[in-house]
């Protein structure tokens, strides 16, 4: 009750600065366009001392999968946990679950994919604007759980800038290696004091084509083909958002809906059905008088819920419905430096109801102040921040299962993070980043709390109500060029963690499953990211050659063994082709076999993909249409990844998709 309060007045307060900042800006002088934010640089600049990449709706047009996982995998540093063709989420530099951050908007986007491999995220790319890859610690602006990373997922259901008329788009896209078929759309109109948005997209898949046969016990599926067995799926969903602006700012909201009901691929005949309801409130004001030139706020309430079914049977149902709040303020310019400083709060309530219910019902609060700072130099710029947090994570039991009725209690936490970094610009041409950052992470309630039998990872796992802080050390030094098209990247990182919260193998057996325990242990993570881009040949035509490379090393340093889950080395390039509205793409990506596991896990392979594209831009009168095929696993290649916990736990069952071809179509007017 009293958090409750607590919110609603926050959410109150917010709403009373964004009217009174209204009524004031009514009478004020017309202001410049909105600035452009990107993730890693909340004061809106193009450039930011940490390692990002961005995808637009170019490159998720021809790049997009149908799990945000593994629309990403291949970025510098990144990976993915590829629990099949339905469930993928992002590994930043070796580190998964919940120290990789997913937002939504800048906003927390709450459900249940961190706390299992084969959850699937709720967020589809057809849907989406673009995706902005933060690589190393963003605790300061993100919470505890950016410890790896940050992937923001930015759509336009809140309109934030000014609507002329009436635009949209529509996309359809078909492939062979699942038998997708795809179809999205989305309507904008408005004017300079209002705007609408309304968006739609329905994906159906069949079971993933791969290169060896496999077995198949699910009723009414060949016992044996060259398909990964139930990972057949349907995702459909859609949004409505509206906003108002006046001369410095706006005010939005929106509503939208996600569902997906796919197979496991693990279990022949165990589906899930998932559902998550979203609702949103978004505003802005700028140019205010006195100390803070410019106030932003985001208030959002996700209802999530999936059931796990066994054949036509409903088994384990789990629920997650949470609130967001977010308020920064940018202040005026300090002796040189300028900055933002925030307070965020979270709420969620979890439920797991059924015999599989590895973790009891929970409720974690959460509040935060945060600071970021920057300072321009003739040389360069330093960054600097803070964030503190309050947080209390409680048990509430399972009145149908007596096991969790010892842990009902509440853990209460307060990390801090600290970090800094540097951008010295050499010359024109040339800079030097640096970051360094002491992170703390509070645990999670299944980290705490969990005992139960979870089949994703073919484990009986209990969590520990004695876990502390999961504390690390961080930095990472890196050397940026560019002359015209021509650029060369290259970051090393080291992260050293003093208490990494993972789940240890024991030498227990609860009924048939083996017994791993959630346990804080010393661990260290070393890297290397390189990418760059050469141009070849330019005249009427450019032929461009871009190439990328990274490694991770991860260890246990409290044993000597490897961490498991780490992606190997991968070298890659791609060949890029224009002329005039034509573009092509041939690339070759490298991956190196992983035989650094620890006990309990399988060795990879290594292995090549070969991917190709071509991709035709037709102007129609007010219309463009974006036309592009694309050929991945060109030479059908075996491959298992050595990111996925499947690997291990059901290995053969579900190797890398293999040869297919996908065609599509995005119509913008």
């Amino acid at each position: 009750m009293t958090h409750s309060f607590q919110l609603s007045a926050l959410a109150c307060a917010c709403l009373a600065t964004l009217s009174f900042s209204n009524a004031w800006a009514q009478n004020a002088a017309p202001s410049a366009l909105p600035e452009i934010v990107i993730t890693g640089n909340p004061l809106g600049r193009d450039s930011t001392t940490v390692p990002v990449s961005s995808l637009g709706r170019a490159d998720l047009l021809e790049r997009g999968q149908s799990t945000l996982g593994e629309t990403l995998n291949g970025l510098p540093g990144v990976s993915s946990t590829y629990f099949g063709p339905n469930a993928s989420r992002p590994t930043i530099r070796g580190l998964d679950g919940d120290r990789i951050r997913v937002l939504n908007n800048s906003a927390s986007s709450l459900d249940a994919s961190a706390l299992s491999y084969d959850h699937a995220v709720p967020l589809d790319v057809l849907s989406t604007d673009r995706v902005e890859v933060l690589r190393g610690p963003a605790a300061l602006l993100y919470g505890g759980s950016a410890v790896g990373g940050v992937v923001n997922v930015i759509d336009n259901r809140i309109p934030r800038e000014a609507v002329s008329g009436v635009l949209g788009k529509a996309q359809l896209q078909a492939g062979t290696g699942n038998d997708e078929r795809s179809v999205a759309g989305l309507v904008e109109a408005g004017n300079e004091r209002y705007a609408l948005h309304l968006d739609g997209f329905d994906r159906r898949t069949g079971d993933v084509r791969v290169p060896v046969a496999l077995e198949c016990t699910k009723p009414g599926a060949p016992a044996n083909a060259r398909r990964i067995c139930n990972s057949a799926s349907t995702a459909r969903g859609g949004a409505f958002g509206a906003s108002t602006f006046w001369a410095h700012g706006y005010l939005g909201a929106s509503v939208n809906s996600y569902q997906s009901d796919y197979g496991t691929v693990a279990e022949d005949e165990v589906a899930i059905g998932m559902k998550t309801t979203r609702y949103a409130l978004e505003g802005q004001v700028r140019q205010l008088p006195g100390w803070f030139e410019s106030v932003k706020a985001r208030l959002s309430h996700t209802d999530y819920q999936h059931t796990e079914f066994e054949g036509t049977q409903a088994g384990t149902v789990f629920a997650n419905k949470g609130q967001d709040l977010r308020i920064e303020a940018r202040h005026r310019p300090v002796a040189g430096w300028q900055g933002v400083v925030g307070v965020q709060t979270e709420s969620s309530r979890f439920s797991a109801v059924g015999s599989e219910a590895f973790a009891p019902f929970s409720r974690t609060r959460s509040h935060a102040l945060f600071v970021h700072e920057e300072l321009p130099t003739a040389w360069g710029q330093v960054t600097a921040g803070a964030r503190w947090e309050s947080v209390r994570v409680e048990s509430l039991g399972n009145p149908e299962l007596e096991r969790f009725d010892e842990g009902i209690g509440a853990q209460k936490f307060t990390p801090f993070s600290v970090a800094a970094g540097a951008v010295f610009k050499l010359s024109p041409a040339w800079s030097l980043t640096g970051n360094a950052a002491l992170t703390q992470r509070a645990p999670k309630d299944y980290e705490l709390f969990a005992n139960g039998p979870h089949l994703a990872t073919h484990a009986w796992e209990i969590g520990s109500a004695a876990l502390g802080l999961e504390k690390s050390k961080s930095l990472d030094a890196g050397v940026q060029w560019k002359s015209g098209p021509d650029s060369v990247n290259v970051t090393a990182f080291a992260n050293q963690f003093a208490n990494y919260i993972g789940l240890m193998n024991t030498q227990d057996v609860e009924g048939v499953l083996p017994v791993q325990r959630y346990q804080g242990v010393k661990a260290q993570f070393r890297g290397l990211e390189a990418s760059g881009r050469q141009r070849l040949w330019q005249n009427t035509s450019t032929l461009d050659l871009d190439w990328r490379a990274d490694t991770v090393r991860a260890t246990n340093t409290s044993t000597g063994e490897p961490l498991p889950r780490i992606a190997p080395m991968r070298v890659g390039a791609t060949l890029v082709y224009g002329q005039g509205p034509w573009s092509a793409k041939m690339s070759a990506d490298w991956h190196a076999a992983q035989k650094r596991v620890p006990e309990g896990s399988v060795a990879t392979g290594a292995y090549t993909w070969v991917n190709a594209s071509v991709a035709y831009r037709q102007k129609l009168d007010t219309t463009v249409l974006h036309w592009f095929a694309r050929l991945d696993n060109l030479t059908d290649q075996l491959a298992y990844s050595a990111s996925s916990i499947l690997t291990s736990t059901a290995f053969g069952k579900s190797p890398l998709p293999g040869r297919s071809v996908k065609l599509g179509v995005q119509a913008t007017f």
